[in-house]
Formats: C-alpha cells, sequence, structure tokens
C-alpha cells in the first residue's frame, strides 16, 4: 500500500498573486480608530430581538428556499423600505422593483466593476476615497486617476479638464465614483452647483455617474442637497448600506440604476442570496423605528466628533491639518512637515492605538503619505481623549511633534 501523499500549501502549490497570511486574531486594541465601525450604545438590541422574534415566527417558512423565494432582488419589505427612505434623498418614483438588496455596499461595487470594467479600462475617483473602492476597480484591470478635492468635495474644473484630455485621446472613462454626500475620508458634503456641474460633464462626456451614499444618513445637519440619483437618474448607479445607519456586521447594502444597468447585475448576483435574516430582521425594525434610531445615532455621534477635534486641537494644536466633518464618523487630518504615517503604525499599535493610514485611502498613495484617518464612532468620549493624547506622544517620541499639548511641554515630560 502506497504511502499517502503529503498536502502542502507551501508558495508554488498557490495561485501568483496569493496574499500572506493573516495574523490570528489579537485582542481589541485599547484605542481603536480604525475601520467603519459604530458605537455600540447605539446599537437597537432589544428591538433588534423582538424584530427577530416576529419575523420569524411570520416568515420562517420562506427561509427554505434561496432567496427567500423571491428572486434575486431581495427580500421586498426591505426593497420597499429602501424605495421610501431614497426618496427622502429626492429619488422618486421608485418601487420596490427597483432596489437590489445586496451584501453590504462593496457587493454593489464588485458588481459595478463586473458589468463595466476590463483590463486596460480608466475609472475617475475622488483622489481620497473608499479603500475598498480603489482596490476593486485596481483588481479589476482599470487604470485609475485620482479626481482633485477640496473643502467641498469633487472639483469640477479639474474634473472637467481630466474628461477634455481624455476625450483627445479617444478615451472615455467607464465610470465617475463619487460620494458626493459625507465624502469618505474627508467627510464633505458636494453643493447643490457642483451636483449639477457634474452631472452635465457626465452627459456631456457619455461617462456614467457611480454614486456611493454610504454615510448619508448620517449629516450633521439634517438637510443635504438631493442625491445625484434624483436630478438624473438614467445617467446614475447609486448604492447605499445600512452599515454605518444600523449596524456593520449586518452585512445589508442596496443599489439602483436604470434596469438595463440594475437588471444585468441582478444576473450577475450568482451568491444564493443576501443573509435571509439580516434582511428579514432589518426590515422589521427600520420600517417602523429608522428616523428615530438615526436621530439618536446622529446626536451621539456629533458628540463623539466634538469631542475629537477638540482632543486635536488640544493635543495637537497647530502642528496638524484636519478637515472638519460635515457629517459621518471619520476625521481626515494631515500631519505637519514630511512625516509618513506609515512610520507610526508599529509605534501607535504598541502603545495600543490603531488608526487608518492615509496612502490606502488614496489614489496616489504618496501624495497621502502624511494623510491618517481617525474613526471617532466605536469609542467612547473618555477613551477618545486618552487615545488622541497618547497618539501625540507617539507623534512626538517618533517625529518630535507636537511638542506641546494640553498645556504642558512634552520635551519636559
Amino acid at each position: 500500500m502506497s504511502e499517502p501523499i503529503e498536502t502542502s500549501f507551501h508558495a508554488p502549490r498557490l495561485a501568483s498573486g496569493a496574499p500572506q497570511p493573516e495574523a490570528r486574531h489579537a485582542p481589541p486594541p485599547r484605542y481603536n480608530f480604525i475601520g467603519g465601525h459604530n458605537d455600540p450604545a447605539i446599537i437597537p438590541g432589544d428591538a433588534l430581538a423582538e424584530a427577530a422574534a416576529r419575523v420569524i415566527r411570520r416568515q420562517a417558512p420562506s427561509l427554505a428556499m434561496y432567496h427567500l423565494g423571491q428572486g434575486r432582488l431581495g427580500y421586498p419589505p426591505l426593497r420597499e423600505f429602501v424605495a421610501r427612505k431614497l426618496a427622502a434623498r429626492g429619488v422618486t418614483g421608485l418601487s420596490a422593483d427597483d432596489i437590489m438588496i445586496t451584501s453590504g455596499s462593496g457587493q454593489s461595487i464588485d458588481l459595478v466593476n463586473q458589468l463595466f470594467v476590463g483590463p486596460g479600462d480608466t475609472v475617475l475617483i475622488e483622489e481620497f476615497s473608499y479603500s475598498g473602492a480603489i482596490v476593486r476597480a485596481r483588481s479589476a484591470g482599470a487604470r485609475v486617476i485620482g479626481m482633485p478635492l477640496d473643502s467641498g468635495g469633487l472639483r469640477i474644473d479639474a474634473l472637467e479638464r481630466c474628461l477634455a484630455d481624455l476625450a483627445s485621446r479617444g478615451v472615455t472613462p467607464k465610470y465617475i465614483y463619487t460620494i458626493p454626500t459625507v465624502q469618505n475620508p474627508t467627510g464633505s458634503i458636494l453643493p447643490l452647483d457642483r451636483r449639477r456641474a457634474l452631472i452635465a460633464l457626465s452627459h456631456r462626456y457619455g461617462v456614467p455617474i457611480f454614486e456611493d451614499e454610504c454615510y448619508a444618513d448620517l449629516t450633521v445637519a439634517p438637510d443635504a442637497p438631493p442625491a445625484l440619483h434624483a436630478l438624473a437618474p438614467r445617467q446614475i448607479i447609486h448604492i447605499g448600506s445600512f452599515s454605518k445607519s444600523l449596524a456593520p456586521a449586518l452585512r445589508l447594502g442596496y443599489a439602483t440604476a436604470d434596469w438595463s444597468v440594475l437588471g444585468r447585475m441582478s444576473s450577475l448576483k450568482g451568491d444564493g442570496g443576501t443573509g435571509a435574516l439580516d434582511q428579514m430582521v432589518a426590515a422589521e425594525f427600520l420600517g417602523e423605528r429608522f428616523e428615530a434610531h438615526v436621530g439618536r445615532l446622529r446626536t451621539a455621534l456629533r458628540a463623539k466628533l466634538d469631542t475629537m477635534i477638540d482632543s486635536l486641537e488640544r493635543e495637537f494644536g497647530a502642528s496638524i491639518e484636519v478637515w472638519r466633518p460635515e457629517g459621518g464618523i471619520f476625521v481626515w487630518m494631515r500631519l505637519a512637515g514630511d512625516t509618513d504615517v506609515r512610520s507610526l503604525l508599529a509605534p501607535a499599535a504598541a502603545a495600543g492605538l490603531v488608526f487608518n493610514a492615509g496612502p490606502d485611502w488614496a489614489c496616489d498613495p504618496e501624495s497621502a503619505k502624511s494623510w491618517l484617518r481617525l474613526c471617532f464612532a466605536l469609542p467612547d468620549e473618555r477613551t477618545i481623549r486618552d487615545g488622541v493624547a497618547t497618539f501625540a506622544q507617539v507623534c512626538f517620541e517618533q517625529t518630535g511633534s507636537p511638542r506641546r499639548g494640553d498645556n504642558r511641554d512634552r520635551a519636559e515630560t
């Protein structure tokens, strides 16, 4: 009898480009300022439990079928809720059949890239943007061109110059990816006049707009300009998420577009269906309590944002540049001088603190080497203050700045 062949997963047997193994799970850091986590105190545990009990008792037989027996677009009551929610953003006239539920907004991005992008194609993305959108476009083979931003969001003048230059060379980008309402990571909101100008450029050059409204529910002020999709529905692919307004661990996003696009995205969604219980529970809860829940969340996040900004000003003073967000859960900031924030990752982690390095959120990583993103939603206000003080001390030890903070000279401590 022959000896069994030993199975080995060393590099020669792996696919080209396979990643290195991820580090085993470690205890959470004391100061966790990374990712898109949310406020644990606002998760409506009791209400979600009650919603789950009701809907499971009522809908349990449908769990016997893929897609709950309702097709690939998703659970109808949740799609109906999304249609009503979008109406509040000015997107009127939609029915449940115009909405597709996805496994987070990331799946929507994957589906759009599968549908539109091939190797060598060009896409336009805001210079600082959601890292998942940048990575997914490049993984699809796209050439990514970053579009300049200012405090009002996407710079229309720069976009127009870029589109004209590409057109002169016979290049038509596959899409313009933008986060117009609470931009990630900068937190800006694109004004209405720029929205109209963006749509006009999209029409003139024949480039669809890929609108991501993942954070639109979390504006600081209650009013924001209408979604781009409300202004030009046939030109816009619109996606959103419940990760920030309800819970990140509930993997729920949605997409809407002209049926010539959405119907094809649905054909590509071959996953057997987004989590059925997630959809059912969310629909049951959100249908009655969405506005009240989001109101509480906005209030809590506003207090944490104020604490974060106050702490940064106290500990760093003029040694940083901060873009104060108009909503969302992030602060985007730049360290003074030529500091490469990537050199701070390990020392910060050793001090129990994690943050997102700016290069991971930029189309041109080197242009963002002194930028970083801090998520303020997860920690409580005391932890935010202590964490910012810890980070300032790490920065001083590694770079000599900020020398002063909280009315003391760090060189003397």
